[in-house]
């Protein structure tokens, strides 16, 4: 039979065929409705298509479908350009009257259950090369879908599947192992899937995340993945990839639960992002999603140099934007335990960062203010950082030296960093007379408790008195609490008693040690000034 090529057709400007109109026109719907707008035209006709998924290749592929009259045998290595090709030129059973190719492709999908591992990583790869048709035609879609469906078998038939904590190995297991076997082997088990799926762009990552969360997949495992993938693909692509592959990580751990994304690995991420230009809502993200366990980070993940063009050493502000990130979540959400660790991590940055020559006394201050005063149990270690800062900007005023002090809360102070205090020429003497204050009022308070204690055990051979001590040559009246404290002398049946009153009184007397130090070196201040400062009644209460 001779075969007339009547039609020639350009595919997408790189490849022209010459081709039979009636066979192709009797498959494809698109061609039928395009010939049959140019009736009575008998020369021959050229057409070109833009856009055809899978190019000059999957045409070919197409072709061979028309000229063997819908006979082509279809597996797992041509079942997605055919069916690209197939959905581009509306190729149903509508038009050629039998089974048409979007049919058989159809049918063909209906043994995907049966294709191996291989065969179904090969049909995504070229779902992959042929987006966004595959996308469209759903085929993409099934994929995953059947993908994220073994992965999830395999994941339940584990022995020891991942329940937990994402850090380091990232995966804790619950079962009892009696077994030899090693934990690196077990991960190695529950990860096996992973470098197989590192070909996928960023795209297809972001599909396959989204369609492991919708199907209940373990967390944990898949923000393993994320971070693996990463760190895998980063050192190979540009800059501009490497973009895409940051914000696609950053933007699908962020949709997981936290609790069971790696702290560690987020700081990872955070120092690869420093030298890209991430988009900032991913910038945000990250920086959420690393205060919401910044309970969970060291001292040495907080040092972050600061941006190219500033003076002080390390960027500050991004800490306080960590900080503020962790409050975000409620002090109610955050446990005693949770909020005393971070507290403690602030202060070992404010003594780290407390020696900068260049950092603003405003940043400082807003480093120590960055927490509420509930999270600390002890402010010695922001006191010796004070104590620092006031010594290497030696040229503050004593406004700016007295605004910094004032975030100091006294009532945490211990004794001996409040004797210290008060020898340390670098403070404003007005802090010294408010740390006074405080620690006197921390003595009667103290000592009201044991009268109260006293009050209820009147065995006790406890006794306060108050002594009113005035001078002529001061003119000043001042009371002074003194305890004296007889030779206990309890039943033994009420030994805890005695040791808890013990206690307190040890406490009074101790307060009491402090504040006569605290006043003989504030009178000592008070004479090196001009009379008409020293001679004041009454000592100032300056910090509310």
């Amino acid at each position: 039979m001779e075969i007339c090529c009547d039609l020639e057709v350009d595919v997408n400007g790189e490849e022209t065929f010459m081709v039979e109109k009636n066979i192709i026109a009797s498959y494809s719907g698109r061609l039928n409705k395009l010939f049959g707008k140019s009736k009575g035209t008998t020369s021959s006709l050229k057409i070109v298509l833009h856009d055809f998924p899978g190019g000059a290749e999957c045409f070919e592929l197409m072709l061979k479908f028309c000229y063997s009259t819908g006979m082509t045998q279809i597996t797992p290595t041509n079942i997605t350009p055919l069916r690209c090709a197939a959905e581009f030129m509306e190729m149903k059973s509508s038009v050629s009257g039998t089974g048409n190719l979007m049919e058989q492709t159809e049918k063909s999908f209906e043994d995907m259950r049966y294709w191996s591992w291989s065969e179904l990583l090969m049909v995504v790869k070229q779902c992959q090369s042929l987006l966004p048709a595959s996308e469209s035609s759903g085929v993409l879609e099934r994929c995953l879908d059947s993908l994220v469906g073994r992965l999830s078998l395999t994941s339940e038939a584990s022995p020891c599947p991942s329940t937990s904590s994402p850090d380091s190995s990232g995966v804790r297991f619950s079962c009892d192992s009696k077994s030899t076997e090693s934990l690196k082997t077990v991960f190695s088990r529950a990860s096996w899937w992973f470098e197989d799926l590192i070909f996928m762009s960023p795209v297809l990552v972001e599909m396959l995340a989204k369609t492991m969360v919708s199907r209940k997949f373990d967390h944990a495992l898949l923000s393993r993945f994320l971070f693996y993938y990463h760190k895998s693909k980063l050192y190979t692509v540009s800059s501009s990839e490497k973009c895409k592959i940051v914000d696609t990580v950053v933007d699908m751990l962020y949709i997981l639960d936290q609790s069971c994304v790696s702290c560690k690995s987020l700081f990872e991420i955070h120092r690869v992002s420093l030298n890209l230009k991430i988009a900032k809502s991913s910038r945000n993200k990250l920086e959420d999603m690393i205060g919401s366990q910044l309970d969970q980070a060291t001292l040495d993940n907080l040092l972050v140099s600061s941006p190219h063009g500033a003076n002080y050493l390390y960027d500050v502000n991004l800490v306080l934007r960590l900080f503020k990130a962790f409050l975000r979540g409620g002090l109610c959400q955050a446990s005693a335990m949770r909020l005393s660790k971070v507290a403690s991590l602030m202060d070992l940055y404010i003594a780290e960062v407390a020696p900068d020559p260049y950092l603003k006394p405003s940043k400082f201050l807003a480093l120590i203010m960055a927490l509420p005063e509930s999270a600390r149990d002890s402010y010695n270690e922001v006191y010796r950082a004070v104590d620092m800062y006031l010594e290497v900007h030696s040229g503050l005023s004593e406004e700016e030296k007295t605004k910094i002090c004032c975030a100091l809360k006294y009532e945490k102070l211990s004794a001996e960093i409040c004797i210290h205090l008060s020898q340390n020429k670098k403070f404003p003497s007005k802090t010294v007379a408010q740390a006074l204050i405080s620690q006197q009022l921390k003595l009667k308070s103290l000592l009201h408790a044991t009268s109260n204690t006293n009050i209820s055990c009147p065995g006790s051979p406890c006794r306060a008195i108050e002594v009113k001590n005035a001078t002529k040559k001061d003119k000043e009246s001042e009371e002074q609490v003194i305890l004296y404290a007889g030779k206990l002398d309890l039943p033994t049946d009420n030994k805890n008693l005695r040791e808890h009153l013990q206690g307190m009184q040890w406490r009074v007397m101790e307060l009491e040690k402090v504040c006569r130090k605290m006043q003989i070196q504030m009178a000592k201040i008070m004479k090196s000034r001009s009379p008409s400062q020293s001679h004041t009644r009454s000592l100032p209460r300056l910090c509310s």
